[in-house]
């Protein structure tokens, strides 16, 4: 579906408010070129859209910034998704603009590697955003860009050994924005002959992890986000030290929201492997009251897309970007996040996050409504329920841990500068 819209009408939600109104888009740009709150459209035209208020939440288009796109010069994992296919899962997902990881077979840690996997990702239907890597002995770009740091082996071979060699690595970035792995590779090291995945990749090797990360994040004054966080005792340290004035935010994701280790069995454990793993339900719940409380501050999928063999096999990694928003209306209607929490962390911090990495082309970037913006819209109807299935799934891997799931909720349209997409 490709729809050029001129107008936009219904309630919209930001982190601060929830508003009746008209949006007005700009054709040329794809930006907004005005809202008026405390009006609908009352005859839309052909090239106006009203959604019911009653029924419907439209938020500025969501943002996931943590996904594994796979695609790299090489063409090696291409058979898992490309930049095209993973534009098509967003777009299915309700997702407008993703952030992508560096793990490839060629990482893009240089001017040369970064630039041609540039030229690669804007062939996809979204923006992508691309992290460059932190490896031993890499060094900044000369481009402005995110870095992301594995700590401790994941998939890929783009990891540290040792705290003293990430550190060693990590003095040249100073001022840099930097997200972590947190898991530490001595601890990983040391668990390594347990029988179980999650018990190979303990508690522990996170929050062992976290406090080397906010040292290296406050000695050399970083500008620091911890990928994919799974621990409420972790938590805590991010709090204390956001409080003494730190700067850091975290994800979190999907399944670990949603699941936990009491929930997997010989028949599907396989499936649910990832780094780090599913924690306990203890865990789980401070998560949610992380979102609930500030403490995190996006949502992102950590989407890897791994193909039904290789998953088989044990690699670990879950492929989750089909299912972001329907995974959101669960968030409102089951966790009991509220819609303004749901803004703040899908729409305006991602976009926050991307806006200062942006071409000019962008305006203003992501993540608000309002003027100069892009006009990007995710819009859901959170008491119509959908059933995820398998025949449903846009991403390569062909498989989904939510297929089955009966979400609460459904997606009604997605809009990427100013036209309709789904």
């Amino acid at each position: 579906m490709a729809e050029i819209v001129r107008r936009i009408s219904g309630r919209f939600q930001t982190s601060k408010e929830s508003f009746l109104g008209v949006i007005e888009i700009d054709p040329d740009s794809g930006r907004i070129s005005s809202v008026q709150k405390g009006r609908l459209i009352e005859s839309p035209s052909r090239e106006d859209l009203r959604f019911d208020p009653e029924k419907v939440v439209i938020f500025s288009g969501f943002g996931d910034i943590h996904v594994h796109a796979r695609e790299d010069e090489t063409g090696k994992h291409v058979y898992k998704e490309d930049f095209l296919s993973v534009g098509l899962a967003a777009i299915n997902g309700g997702v407008i603009h993703i952030a992508d990881m560096p793990n490839n077979p060629i990482p893009p840690t240089d001017d040369g590697t970064y630039s041609r996997k540039r030229n690669l990702a804007d062939r996809s239907p979204v923006r992508i955003t691309l992290y460059a890597g932190i490896g031993p002995k890499t060094r900044p770009l000369s481009l402005h860009v995110p870095y992301k740091a594995f700590m401790g082996p994941s998939v890929g071979e783009l990891f540290f050994h040792s705290n003293e060699q990430l550190e060693e690595t990590i003095r040249h970035y100073e001022g840099k924005n930097v997200s972590f792995h947190c898991e530490d590779p001595e601890i990983l090291e040391k668990h390594q002959t347990e029988v179980l995945h999650e018990d190979r990749r303990p508690p522990e090797a996170e929050t062992l992890a976290t406090d080397f990360a906010l040292y290296l994040i406050e000695k050399y004054n970083l500008k620091g986000k911890l990928c994919h966080y799974s621990t409420g005792e972790g938590l805590q340290k991010i709090v204390k030290a956001r409080q003494r004035g730190v700067s850091v935010t975290c994800e979190a994701t999907p399944t670990h929201l949603y699941f936990d280790r009491t929930m997997l069995t010989d028949e599907n454990r396989h499936w649910f492997q990832m780094n780090p793993p599913l924690r306990g339900p203890e865990d789980k719940a401070e998560l949610i009251r992380g979102i609930r409380e500030g403490w995190i501050d996006y949502l992102a999928t950590d989407h890897a897309p791994h193909s039904i063999e290789e998953k088989r096999k044990g690699t670990s990694g879950l492929s989750q970007l089909d299912t972001y928003s329907l995974f959101v209306t669960w968030l409102h209607r089951e966790a009991g996040i509220s819609l303004q929490k749901i803004a703040e962390i899908c729409a305006e911090n991602p976009g926050t996050f991307v806006n200062e990495f942006l071409p000019r082309e962008y305006g203003k970037g992501f993540g608000k409504l309002e003027t100069g913006y892009c006009a990007s819209f995710t819009v859901l109807d959170f008491y119509t329920p959908t059933t995820f299935r398998k025949e449903n799934i846009k991403s390569k891997s062909g498989w989904s841990p939510f297929e089955g799931t009966l979400f609460p909720g459904s997606i009604v349209a997605v809009f990427h500068r100013g036209v309709r997409v789904k």
